[in-house]
């Protein structure tokens, strides 16, 4: 079967099991089967494929016509420029999550030069793969990063790509929960945290349901439940005038402003699509 074939046929199978954008997952795994670019399935439609990648491809195909997520079948998601491995022990790492990089980044540029960078502290409070913890290790290269998960297995998956990254010497694991266990005041708390409520449930993508691990997408009945354990150690946490920034949904951005209200310079920040994304506060200086 030639590559075009192979393709095509595999767009015709995800259509009919109603994965989400057929033609990119096909590609994307037929990439991930050859260890090839996107153009090199352009320029070569009429490359035959061995019987090998013919039985590979369509076993990828097969998970993937299941709902398993594309990532954990290639074991690979690209985010704020960095290759990610991951697991079914970690969350996928989504684009919304870098406007939190981006929220860091901005208070960070607009405070200059107080904190100074060379006593810079951020805390990542669930790292899951590592990502934001790494995307932050990126943009400030001389701070002091630590990165907390509860799942043994999650901090496993992050130290790997800090270890791909060369990164390991700048940021520090801890197997926690939350901010358990760790010393001193930090300049930038920051968290993608469980956050979609039980009663919700319905209303998430099925592959995210049945795939991603559920203690990372679903936070209690509300969803509010682990932000409302956060945000105490947080303020205890944080130097006079450190920033909590965190990822949240349209759905409890209310509450959210609520379990906030004593601190200073509270906003939300919308993501591309128009929905509540990202909070910020800042500790009050006392």
């Amino acid at each position: 079967m030639t590559l075009r074939q192979a393709l095509n046929s595999a767009v015709d199978r995800l259509t009919a099991d109603r994965v989400p954008s057929p033609r990119m997952n096909a590609e994307l795994l037929i990439m991930f089967t050859l260890d090839c670019s996107r153009a090199y399935l352009y320029a070569h439609p009429e490359r035959d494929l061995t019987a090998d990648e013919q039985q590979s491809y369509d076993e990828a195909i097969a998970r993937r016509a299941t709902g398993v997520p594309a990532q954990y079948i290639t074991g690979h998601q690209e985010f704020w420029g960095l290759d990610f491995i991951v697991s079914p022990a970690v969350l996928i790492p989504r684009p919304e999550t870098e406007h939190v990089i981006e929220t860091v980044v901005k208070l960070w540029n607009d405070g200059r030069p107080n904190p100074p960078q060379e006593n810079f502290r951020i805390v990542d409070v669930g790292t899951g793969s590592g990502a934001i913890a790494l995307a932050l290790a990126k943009e400030f290269p001389t701070a002091e990063i630590h990165a907390t998960d509860i799942s043994p297995a999650a901090v496993e998956v992050a130290r790997a790509n800090a270890a791909r990254h060369e990164m390991s010497s700048q940021i520090h694991f801890h197997q926690t929960d939350l901010l358990d266990g760790l010393s001193g005041t930090f300049d930038f708390i920051v968290s993608n945290p469980p956050y979609v409520g039980e009663s919700e449930e319905d209303s998430v993508q099925l592959e995210v349901r049945k795939f991603e691990p559920r203690n990372a997408v679903f936070a209690g009945p509300t969803g509010l439940e682990v932000i409302e354990r956060l945000i105490p150690p947080a303020e205890r946490a944080l130097k006079p005038r450190g920033w909590l920034v965190f990822e949240i949904s349209g759905t409890i951005v209310n509450g959210v402003q609520r379990l906030l209200s004593n601190w200073d310079d509270v906003q939300i920040t919308n993501d591309l699509q128009g929905i509540p994304r990202v909070a910020r506060a800042q500790k009050k200086n006392r």
